[in-house]
């Protein structure tokens, strides 16, 4: 310790075994959910379903992760960081088995729920431990950490084809069990073993939990049942659980599960609205390409593997400049000039299920998408974190993780729904193009809304901090 107290610039020992046990966790929960977002299609017809019911193996799993996040501080204090991981790593790989048994579609999204549960304690345990062992060298480390999870989104796609070329759809999830075993083994001898504290100084607002889960589930399932009359009968339900939560909250901002009145401070808000149209539109827009590619284009699972994989090429390409793009052209530029990227690609892919289908312009068009989708994330993100004061930094990752990982299931089942719909009422002489021509244009319309919600974040870091001290003092003086 008292080496590292003389020279801040060194890591503390032993802390790049303990940051490579959080980043493999980040990898595999990152892989898992590209394998199996670009394997929709695929999985729809193998178990003789729609694309808008096989959706919800995606959007089951990123409900049930994101309703398991305001669990993570409160299970830290109780049962302790290291316990938790373990805890975490072996239900995920355990029900990666369960997923690779499953027998039907709807056996298939209860083990994605069960495997999202654990897979939504991983993320902020891995940002947890990553934090704990940087110490001061966080921004440095973060860097590195970040390569290895950039490489799901390329590794993701090709492993999917592959195996879907060459081998039952089973092993898009039994490929977790080897690596899920190295990472709990690596866990229980690197990671440091810490006491838990059973007298943790807040309590579980377990009234808001069970407002919250069933009311975001009721509402979503309502949203993609909407012809129906308990798919109308589940949204009202849904919007009253949420409405007594919301209300619950304001009243109790000690103890609730999310604090709202984060999202009073502009530069949050206008951040977390952001992270939840650019998430929601990364896996929407990972559900509807590689159907398009299979579906119209005529490709095989592995060439459709091999083609997505520019877009988390472009991610990757644009990362490491992004700290320096920031600083010299600001936030808000930084992140509309990326949301005008990804609709540039959006748009051609528009062109290509409308007009013929070319490899090169569908790499080209990808590889724009992604580099685009990296520059509005990371500069919402930034922003977000810079508008709250360091005492609410815990319960803002919080809340801004809920909201980011809500725009997965409700932008994919929407954009699923709409091809759904337009696949039913296209006369089967017409081919599914035209289907596929009108899901991509509503994916232009909602990366046109990504743009206008870019344009109002703060021109600047220093601004937003700005903006959020003036906004506090006005609400902290007497006149108000």
């Amino acid at each position: 310790m008292a080496e590292t107290a003389q020279h801040p610039e060194r890591l503390a020992p032993g802390a790049w075994k303990i940051i490579a046990v959080a980043v493999l966790g980040s990898f595999l929960a990152q892989l898992d959910a590209t394998v199996v977002n670009v394997s929709l299609s695929t999985l729809a017809t193998e178990l003789h379903t729609g694309l808008s019911t096989i959706q919800w193996v995606t959007s089951g799993y990123l409900l049930a992760l994101a309703l398991m996040l305001p669990l993570t501080g409160w299970l830290v204090e109780r049962i302790g960081a290291k316990r938790l991981y373990l805890l975490c790593f072996t239900t995920f790989t355990l029900s990666s088995a369960l997923c690779a048994l499953s027998w039907s579609a709807g056996s298939l999204i209860g083990f994605r729920v069960l495997q999202g549960l654990s897979g939504g304690l991983m993320a902020p345990m891995a940002q947890l431990m990553v934090a704990r062992a940087a110490g001061r060298q966080i921004v440095r480390v973060v860097g590195y950490a970040s390569l290895p999870i950039l490489l799901g989104p390329i590794l993701g796609p090709v492993i999917a084809g592959a195996i879907l070329q060459h081998a039952s759809w089973h092993w898009l999830f039994l490929i977790n069990l080897p690596i899920g075993a190295l990472a709990v083994l690596l866990a229980w001898h690197f990671l440091p073993d810490e006491r838990a504290h059973g007298n943790a100084t807040k309590s579980f607002d377990l009234v808001g939990f069970l407002l919250l889960s069933p009311g975001l589930v009721l509402l979503l399932y309502g949203s993609d049942h909407l012809k129906e009359g308990i798919g109308i009968a589940a949204m009202t339900c849904g919007a009253v659980l949420l409405a007594i939560f919301i209300r619950g909250a304001l009243r109790d901002r000690e103890r609730a599960l999310i604090d709202l009145q984060l999202f009073r401070i502009r530069s949050f808000s206008r951040s977390a609205v952001t992270q939840f149209t650019v998430n929601g539109l990364g896996f929407a827009g990972q559900m509807l390409i590689p159907a398009y590619l299979i579906r119209d284009a005529g490709l095989s699972q592995s060439m459709t593997g091999w083609l997505m994989a520019p877009q988390g090429l472009g991610m990757m390409a644009t990362f490491p400049v992004l700290s320096k793009m920031t600083k010299r052209f600001g936030t808000r530029a930084t992140a509309a000039a990326g949301a005008t990227l990804a609709l540039l690609g959006t748009l051609a892919l528009l062109w290509l299920s409308a007009k013929s289908f070319s490899p090169a312009v569908l790499a080209g068009a990808l590889f724009v998408r992604g580099a685009g989708m990296s520059m509005v994330m990371m500069s919402s993100i930034s922003v977000a974190y810079t508008s709250v004061k360091k005492a609410e930094l815990p319960m803002a990752t919080t809340s801004l993780n809920i909201v980011q990982r809500l725009g997965g299931p409700v932008l994919t089942t929407a954009c699923a729904t709409f091809l759904g719909w337009r696949l039913a009422a296209e006369p089967t002489i017409a081919g599914v193009g035209p289907a596929f021509t009108m899901s991509f244009a509503l994916l232009c319309a909602l990366q046109t809304l990504l743009v206008l919600v870019a344009a109002q974040l703060p021109v600047s870091i220093e601004k937003a901090n700005e903006q959020a001290n003036a906004q506090l003092q006005a609400e902290l003086s007497p006149e108000s």
